[in-house]
């Protein structure tokens, strides 16, 4: 064979090696921020329409078994690093704006490994993570781009956020104070930056765009529950009025998503791209946090460690998952989208770090076996005494927070009559459409059959009471995922092995990061905004009194 031919040959091979290797795909994350089991209509209730939400659900893969944590800034932390909150010190409560903490920055985050691949990444809304100083803020920890804020919650009209006693503007476009934006619907910011995001981006990289929402979470005590009147009054079927209110946040976050949909249909990136949508705990309902979520008929609300506090509504959507337009059963945790999001990017996972507690579930999805997780750690807090594990089907709670008063199931259940659900609008929404367009778009036959097979149905009695603080409890919860019937006395040797594994875990924890407010945040110094005031501390050399009245 001469060299000619030998070149020939070569030039031929590289060429189909060029043009056969699919690029990576775009990933867009979807997160929702105090969102109930029962408020989307994927899960049987009638009550708020979310067509967008649920026409892509259907068309991808609902995860019926999906696992967050009980509260925000835990789950975000999780979802960052791949790693459980008790290995991040993120484990009890939440971060607060004069906390002088964040993210431990030994932790490297998810667009940190997508940037290694050539991803351009980019946040639009809630960070939640830290911004004591900068290094802690999402500039610095792997984003390109962040329009949103910086705290756990603001004002949806004014983004103003009231935390401890103190107020302080919250909207940042990169590091700048987004004062322009002032009036501007929170929910519309982050539509309209997503869009914009995706209509600049350039299509020969790979894209991830995290759109971590503010809604449906309760605002300030002068109006928890900002809405436009507009969308609020198209609702009036929805009773009482918070959760009328409730529902118009949840109808604009909705909308959003189906704008994003649009976008990136029309830049033609829709069939190279991966969605995943979550939330990020359970619903605050009848009143919990001031809020109207519904986690029906789940037990418990946010931030309890029953399954309506930390069984997420969830779904993964992608042209490239050929079985999909199911309702899956497989155990997953939101740590897990860190290594599968990696290996769908193409990342070597084989490289990542072993101390990782999430699992690559990535070939599971595409091919529908059954993942390699077995058990999910909920959380262990040691500050308010409560624990609980999910092993296979069984689960055990050790202690609960609040004193009990929020362990009980709390509605609305929704109109979870089949015929009352809106299956028109989830055809001709946006999503709908373009869904159908690529031939996605499941029947109205198999619509109702996936809603009807992502549907949790219970018995309405309790048949064997458990109050664990005073004694740990013990549920099969893929035959009970109410938690209505404590087996703990008649398996005592499960329910001691779950204990021993539990122990085991606390066992590898690290102490909470948790510090005392440092009023030297206090907004009122830094011109009435939320602030890294870390930085200016640091670079201060007057006396306290004087680096405490400086301002921006």
């Amino acid at each position: 064979m001469t060299l000619v031919v030998i070149a020939v040959l070569i030039l031929a091979l590289t060429i189909v090696l060029v043009t056969s290797s699919k690029p990576p795909p775009n990933i867009v994350f979807i997160l929702a921020d105090d969102l109930g089991w029962n408020d989307v209509g994927f899960h049987g209730s009638a009550q708020i329409p979310t067509p967008n939400l649920d026409a892509l659900a259907y068309s991808g893969i609902i995860l019926n078994r999906y696992y967050v944590t009980p509260i925000c800034t835990p789950s975000r932390a999780a979802l960052m690093t791949g790693r459980y909150p008790i290995h991040t010190g993120m484990q009890h409560a939440v971060l607060y704006g004069m906390e002088p903490r964040g993210l431990p920055l030994e932790e490297k985050l998810l667009p940190e490994y997508l940037r290694e691949l050539g991803y351009k990444n980019h946040i639009v809304g809630k960070w939640h993570l830290g911004h004591y100083t900068r290094r802690y803020t999402p500039l610095e920890r792997g984003f390109d781009s962040h329009v949103g804020f910086w705290t756990g919650h603001h004002h949806m009209f004014d983004h103003s956020a009231v935390e401890t006693e103190t107020w302080g503007l919250d909207m940042r476009r990169g590091y700048d104070v987004a004062y322009d934006l002032h009036g501007k619907y929170t929910t519309h910011v982050i539509r309209d930056e997503a869009v914009a995001r995706i209509g600049n981006h350039s299509v020969g990289d790979p894209l991830f765009l995290y759109v971590a929402h503010a809604a449906v979470h309760s605002a300030n005590p002068y109006d928890f529950l900002p809405a436009p009147d507009v969308t609020v009054a198209g609702l009036e079927h929805v009773e009482p009025y918070p959760r009328r209110k409730f529902a118009a946040m949840l109808s604009e976050l909705d909308e959003s998503v189906g704008a994003i949909v649009e976008a990136l249909k029309v830049k033609g990136m829709l069939d190279n791209t991966i969605i995943v949508f979550s939330s990020d705990n359970g619903g605050p309902a009848e009143g919990f946090n001031s809020n109207a979520a519904s986690n029906w008929p789940l037990r418990g609300v946010k931030n309890t460690l029953w399954e309506g506090g930390v069984r997420a509504a969830g779904f993964i959507w992608s042209p490239l998952i050929a079985e999909s337009r199911r309702v899956s059963q497989q155990m997953i945790h939101i740590s897990d989208w860190l290594p599968t999001l990696l290996d769908a990017a193409g990342y070597n996972v084989e490289t990542l770090p072993k101390t990782l507690d999430g699992i690559n579930v990535w070939k599971s999805l595409l091919n529908g076996n059954s993942t390699e997780r077995r058990e999910i750690l909920h959380n262990i807090d040691d500050i308010w005494g409560s624990a609980a594990l999910t092993v296979n089907n069984w689960k055990v709670l050790k202690g609960t927070n609040y004193k009990g008063q929020w362990d009980n199931w709390y509605g609305p259940p929704g109109d979870r009559d089949p015929e009352a659900y809106n299956i028109t609008a989830v055809q001709h929404c946006p999503t709908g459409k373009a869904l159908s367009e690529m031939n996605l778009l499941p029947t109205e036959a198999a619509i109702r059959n996936l809603r009807l097979n992502a549907t949790v149905h219970c018995s309405k009695e309790v048949r064997a009471t458990c109050n664990p603080l005073e004694q740990p409890c013990l549920y099969d919860v893929l035959q009970d995922p109410c938690e209505l019937d404590n087996l703990a006395e008649r398996f005592p040797a499960i329910l001691d092995s779950m204990l021993k594994k539990l122990d085991a875990y606390n066992a590898t924890a690290v102490p909470p990061g948790n510090l005392a407010l440092d009023t030297r945040g206090d907004p009122r110094f830094w011109g009435y905004t939320w602030h890294n005031f870390g930085d200016d501390l640091e670079h201060c050399d007057g006396g306290e009194e004087e680096c405490n009245t400086q301002s921006l």
